[in-house]
């Protein structure tokens, strides 16, 4: 599964970083046409979390998992067909519904496989997709040194082929044990009990609003940092993608040894109070980047970005073992369909924040900080009492008193 992971990273690395272009000069549409596919692509892909976890707990996962490659296969090649904007348009949020659904069942496969070493695995993981983007940029950046539609076209080609390789790759993929699903003999009754709704569930959804705040630290590396630094900063532009850089680089050396300190369910919880410390850091180093010259500006943009990338780090072991840890075995798919919703909210609300911490300067971005960081404490406090009635990660060991 994680070789699986870095080519699907690798397929997505080389059309993520081009998809505009394509859709503006190989398509013909306009930046206000391209906004709204990719506002509309992006609605519809948040049905795709609930819809894959639910069917996880009903089907075997490895087989949906492998229709949602294809689909997804399919989805980039039907872009290839056509420049009407109505079928973009369909063809996208076909894409967008399967990635998302994946991208839960990947994670509910490595959940229900990995047992009580779940997060050193998420960490292993991410440190392989972040490879994977980073390999697949550098093909489209490779690519489009030739300046041709043809470059275009080959790169959503290879996105695809990406798609058809991790399907087959599932393929030797065993079925992972389900406890959501029961076989029963011939003289065994069939289990009558109706597994958990997550929707009626009100303190997970409360916990998968607040996930929805925590996340909005994507929003900062894509959107928020390189228009701060555009419209408000002295630091040089070339600034930009450099802090990009330092955020894969400290992704690919920090999260597996720094996923050690959340490696129970009691860890991960604890982990909340330095990651608030650090968004709020984050959020002040920020404000305060506004107030100085070229080199201080450069120092505290910096030292902004470590922050966030730091956070990041920690919110993705967090929210690994939380996410499941609160979820009943009975209906993990369904549960963690659920908390996906908060990515993809995130997707939408994002953008929001960050412009508007922009537009505010410095006490925009004192506030952004905040905010997050008082939703850590926040859910720290959410999850105490539901955790106590749920099993730690790492099953209780008896000790020999001698």
């Amino acid at each position: 599964m994680l070789v699986i992971t870095l080519v699907d990273r690798v397929g997505s690395g080389l059309w993520a970083s081009v998809s505009v272009l394509y859709f503006t000069y190989v398509s013909g549409l306009s930046v206000a046409q391209v906004g709204t596919l990719a506002a509309l692509a992006g609605a519809v892909g948040i049905a795709g979390a609930p819809i894959g976890g639910r069917l996880a707990d009903r089907l075997p996962l490895t087989r949906v998992l492998i229709a949602l490659q294809l689909l997804r296969a399919l989805a980039s090649l039907a872009l290839l067909t056509t420049h009407a904007y109505g079928l973009l348009l369909a063809f996208s949020a076909v894409g967008s519904l399967a990635d998302r659904a994946a991208s839960v069942l990947t994670r509910l496969y490595a959940t229900r496989v990995a047992g009580p070493d779940r997060v050193r695995y998420q960490a292993v993981n991410r440190t392989v997709a972040n490879a994977g983007w980073a390999l697949g940029g550098l093909g489209a950046a490779a690519a489009l040194t030739l300046g041709t539609d043809t470059a275009y076209r080959w790169l959503l080609l290879g996105d695809a082929l990406s798609f058809a390789a991790a399907a087959l790759l599932t393929r030797r993929c065993a079925e992972p044990p389900s406890p959501s699903r029961t076989v029963t003999g011939s003289h065994a009754p069939a289990p009558t009990a109706r597994p958990a709704n997550p929707w009626r569930d009100r303190a997970y959804l409360a916990y998968v609003a607040s996930e929805s705040v925590l996340f909005l630290d994507d929003a900062v590396f894509k959107i928020g940092l390189p228009l701060w630094i555009a419209h408000a900063s002295s630091a040089p532009h070339g600034l930009a993608p450099l802090l990009m850089v330092l955020n894969n680089v400290m992704v690919v050396a920090l999260q597996v040894p720094l996923a050690r300190f959340g490696a129970t369910t009691r860890a991960a919880r604890a982990l909340l109070i330095p990651l608030s410390a650090a968004f709020a850091l984050g959020g002040a180093t920020m404000a305060l980047s506004s107030t100085g010259g070229t080199v201080s500006a450069t120092l505290l943009l910096t030292s902004s970005a470590a922050l966030f990338t730091l956070s990041e780090i920690l919110h993705a072991t967090v929210s690994w073992e939380l996410s499941v840890a609160l979820a009943p075995d009975t209906a993990q798919g369904a549960y963690l369909g659920v908390h996906g919703l908060a990515q993809s909210a995130q997707r939408s609300l994002g953008p929001l924040a960050v412009t508007g911490a922009v537009a505010t300067g410095p006490v925009g971005w004192t506030a952004f900080g905040t905010v997050i960081a008082a939703t850590c404490l926040i859910q720290h406090r959410l999850v105490r009492a539901r955790l106590h009635r749920t099993a730690l990660s790492v099953p209780p060991v008896t000790v020999s008193e001698h």
